[in-house]
């Protein structure tokens, strides 16, 4: 689908354009989605205090949260290509705000686990994040643009380490209320913020620069839904997708893992947390993990800008190469990480690690907008489901109780490394690296020209 008048850079303090409007939006709508994915993780140590969980079940919990999101974000993309992003934004806040408003009623394992792999859903706000700021930045700055609203986003997952203990706290401080009543309190609190910004979502954005998805196919200027019939199919038969399936599993589906055992990692694994009391543990070790998620700020949006200045040099080809990149350092990197026993060392292995794995995540997004137009919202849709499908595999290696959790997190940095050597196998035809440079060079000429326009 070739749309006009995308935006040719990123001008943060705009909130009036329709492009500035949509990234702001959606970024802060995949941020409080996030932050209601994971915001039972930092609050594991009391719930399985309360519920009486074995290492089994959080292991459960942990592939619980990220497996129906698989399922849901290949679904959300089909959905995207037929009804547009708002209208499919709208409906995954105020349906996945159902869920995390009621684990907070679970009083069992099971009804918890149920839940738990309920929210996961809202995961699927990933995809939509990405198809709508396709939709409305130009080549020359499309990555930049998916990667830092795709990394503010994901910064969800480490406010919510940080906030969600602090939350708790003050729940707790109230007289009469008990920690097992505060972490209900807190999802309960989560869960109408999301339905809040599905309201919110259907009243400030529209789909593209010029208009809904309805409104220009009723005027011609879309094909209809029967144009984008079989793109999903047209995806799944493209082995690139496939292969970056399997490398958006080797960074974002590292990245959900590392948000779901972070905090009880830090808090059970190493000597100084053993002298503190529940509450005063779970604040400190959420501290701690939030500097993984919190590195979103930046460490996204480096790797998507890095990708479009490669893209602009080198061409697409260049592209695949500093994802290629990114991908092996993040698995050196994890493995580093993996290895330290005290927080002095740990902290900034974690930073390291998290830098490259952010990193990743937008080099991959500066790649796929760039595999099929036509199936866009479907590709974004598989390679999104690639960092849930990694994420519930890895989820297996810390339930069992066979190897250590510093041992998984070694076998994942050594997978995540030989990973990275399948980009050499993502090629683009010489017509294409020729559209995409007249394409970059169309949005670099429109943008040099803004300011005589404006002048004007």
């Amino acid at each position: 689908m070739e749309l006009k008048n995308k935006s040719t850079r990123l001008r943060l303090l705009d909130f009036r354009s329709p492009q500035m409007r949509a990234f702001h939006m959606t970024w802060f709508a995949f941020f409080l989605c996030f932050f209601a994915w994971f915001g039972v993780a930092p609050l594991m140590k009391v719930i399985r205090e309360e519920m009486h969980l074995t290492r089994d079940q959080i292991g459960w919990c942990v592939i619980g949260s990220v497996s129906i999101t698989v399922l849901a974000r290949l679904v959300i993309g089909w959905v995207c290509d037929r009804i547009g992003p708002r209208y499919a934004y709208t409906g995954l806040l105020l349906v996945g705000s159902i869920p995390v408003m009621g684990i907070g009623l679970a009083e069992s394992f099971e009804a918890f686990l149920a839940f738990r792999v309920m929210i996961g859903m809202i995961g699927a706000a990933f995809v939509i994040t990405q198809y709508h700021t396709s939709l409305m930045f130009a080549p020359n700055c499309v990555g930049t643009a998916n990667a830092t609203s795709a990394g503010w986003g994901n910064m969800g997952g480490g406010v919510t380490q940080l906030v969600m203990p602090l939350l708790l706290a003050g729940f707790v401080s109230v007289p009469g209320l008990s920690a097992e009543a505060g972490w209900r309190a807190c999802m309960v609190a989560a869960g109408v913020v999301c339905a809040l910004m599905g309201v919110a979502y259907f009243l400030l954005t529209q789909d593209t620069p010029d208009g809904n998805f309805s409104d220009l196919r009723a005027r011609g200027l879309l094909p209809g839904r029967s144009a984008v019939r079989g793109t999903f199919l047209e995806a799944a038969r493209d082995s690139r997708v496939w292969i970056l399936f399997i490398v958006y599993a080797a960074c974002f589906g590292i990245e959900l893992t590392v948000n779901g055992v972070a905090a009880l990692y830090f808090a059970d694994g190493f000597e100084y947390f053993r002298s503190l009391d529940g509450i005063q543990a779970m604040k400190t070790a959420g501290m701690i993990a939030s500097v993984f998620g919190l590195m979103n700020l930046f460490a996204r949006t480096l790797g998507g800008w890095f990708g479009d200045r490669f893209g602009s040099v080198w061409g697409l080809s260049g592209r695949t190469r500093w994802l290629f990149l990114t991908l092996f350092c993040e698995g050196l990197a994890l493995m580093v990480f993996s290895q330290m026993s005290v927080l002095t060392t740990a902290i900034p292995a974690l930073i390291v690690f998290s830098l490259f794995v952010q990193m990743s995540e937008g080099a991959t997004f500066s790649v796929v907008p760039f595999i099929s137009q036509r199936a866009l919202g479907s590709v974004s849709g598989i390679v999104g489901a690639g960092g849930n499908a990694g994420a519930v595999a890895a989820g297996f290696l810390f339930k069992t109780e066979a190897i250590t959790w510093s041992t998984a997190f070694f076998i994942l940095g050594a997978l995540v490394t030989c990973c990275s050597f399948l980009t050499f196998a993502i090629h683009f035809s010489e017509a294409a690296e020729t559209d995409a440079r007249r394409a970059i060079q169309s949005a670099v000429d429109m943008r040099n020209a803004e300011p005589e326009l404006v002048s004007a």
